[in-house]
């Protein structure tokens, strides 16, 4: 009898525990700068939709972690071949009020607010904190060197949550986690020119707010043109600071700017001032800056900020960076508005007048309106309305009176009469060249200053 040799049987082994990593899905840039990740952990349950996880991952997750056991337990019964598919992003974090929100809903620092808590749309607190523009800078300056990396659904160490709309909440030091839907309850809309470091612009989408809501802060103009400022964003991959087009680099003419209420004065001493060339800065450029021959950015600076301060009917054309006898009436206007008189209200600007308009302080220019009495006796300037062609008013028979009477009434004929004439304009031209105003200061229609110097 042929011996065969004993046949090896191998023992069983058991089958490897299968490594688990972290799966990141690529991201769905939800607006320009403010990408929108939803993370998958498989740790052996499902991630919550309201966390941004899908409704059928907790069934799919379940059937890997009791598969993966299986495997575990069989040993070297045979091994199981599983297929992980790419997870299907899932809807964004649900607000309190029920709508998608891109930016998670507000919440308190550290995490999301408890169970049960009431819903609705939050409001601003009735006493925000108060903050300077400094502050604001320095806190935005923080998550910038450190680097802060986006997400939706982690808090930083300072408990402010690491996207777009947490990072202003964080900056103004809101004490809450707010989102693009909620941020303008603690501000107020303002225009482009008002625009200052530490205001910000937003783009809030309510019909969509996945579809392109993003929020910055402003840090200053990057030029006298103010086609492009200084952007303080959080966005993938980490806070950033960069010059960006006005008002964003999509969409801009949806990106609206606001100014925090809690925020106080202008920029103190520790914020760097722009370069000499450019205009925003908060610390004054000096009296040379401004006057006659004066060309440079500040004297534009200047009439933006008479504009906002009510000097609009000084500036038919807008500011510019050449001074101009409207730079002049306007900041005079500004200054008499503040009570002062003589040196005080020369129409050249000192430093108390323009850390009044930095900081946004003081009264502002008055509205001119009939019949409102005129500084030392001088009748009241009716409007620049009444001194054009085909008008009729009393103002005009005044006007051309008291141009007679100051030896600037050659050009009339007869009269003077209520009904404005090329004899008025004429006259009120000679007036105003014998001002020394030459150009658009001297086109024979009366503005405010003419009426005074007139009149005095």
């Amino acid at each position: 009898m042929t011996m065969q040799p004993p046949v090896h049987v191998p023992m069983p082994t058991a089958m490897p525990v299968p490594a688990f990593e972290e799966y990141e899905p690529a991201g769905d840039c939800v607006c320009l700068g403010c990408a929108q990740r939803r993370r998958a952990l498989v740790r052996g349950r499902a991630i919550g939709r309201r966390d941004g996880g899908h409704p059928a991952a907790r069934g799919a997750r379940r059937a890997l972690v009791l598969a993966t056991a299986a495997g575990v337990v069989l040993g070297g019964g045979g091994s199981v071949a599983l297929a992980v598919s790419t997870p299907v992003p899932g809807p964004g974090p649900v607000a309190l009020d029920g709508s998608d929100s891109p930016q998670g809903g507000r919440a308190p620092l550290h995490g999301r607010p408890a169970a049960g808590r009431p819903g609705g749309r939050p409001g601003a607190p009735a006493l925000v904190r108060r903050i300077d523009r400094t502050t604001i800078i320095n806190r935005a300056k923080l998550w910038l060197e450190a680097k802060v990396p986006y997400s939706m659904s982690e808090y930083w160490t300072d408990g402010y949550r690491q996207d777009c709309s947490g990072y202003v909440s964080m900056a103004w030091n809101l004490g809450t986690n707010e989102w693009t839907g909620s941020l303008d309850t603690f501000a107020t809309r303002i225009t482009k020119e008002e625009l200052l470091p530490g205001d910000m612009l937003l783009f809030h989408n309510p019909a969509d707010p996945n579809n392109g809501s993003h929020v910055v802060l402003f840090g200053g103009w990057v030029d006298e043109t103010r086609t492009h400022y200084i952007a303080y964003e959080q966005t993938r991959p980490t806070t950033r600071r960069q010059a960006t087009p006005y008002g964003y680099w999509k969409n801009s003419e949806k990106y609206l700017p606001y100014r925090f209420n809690g925020v106080t004065g202008g920029l103190g001493p520790e914020e760097p001032a722009p370069a000499p060339n450019q205009p925003g800065a908060s610390a004054f450029p000096g009296a040379a800056k401004f006057g006659p021959g004066a060309d440079n950015p500040y004297v534009a600076e200047l009439g933006r900020m008479l504009i906002g301060r009510g000097g609009l009917r000084f500036y038919p054309k807008g500011a510019s960076t050449k001074w101009s006898d409207a730079d002049r009436l306007a900041t005079q206007a500004f200054q008499q508005a503040q009570g002062w008189t003589g040196a005080d209200a020369d129409g050249i600007p000192g430093e108390h007048t323009w850390r009044l308009l930095v900081q946004r302080q003081g009264k502002d220019i008055p509205p001119t309106r009939a019949g409102r009495p005129g500084p030392a006796g001088v009748p009241a300037y009716p409007g620049a309305a009444v001194f054009r062609p085909g008008q009729s008013h009393a103002a005009i028979t005044a006007l051309g009176r008291r141009l007679r009477e100051k030896g600037f009434g050659k050009y009339y004929t007869s009269g003077p009469g209520p009904r404005w004439s090329e004899a008025d304009r004429r006259s009120v031209e000679a007036f105003q060249r014998a001002q020394g105003w030459r150009g658009a200061s001297a086109d024979g229609y009366p503005g405010p200053e003419t009426w005074r110097r007139l009149f005095a």
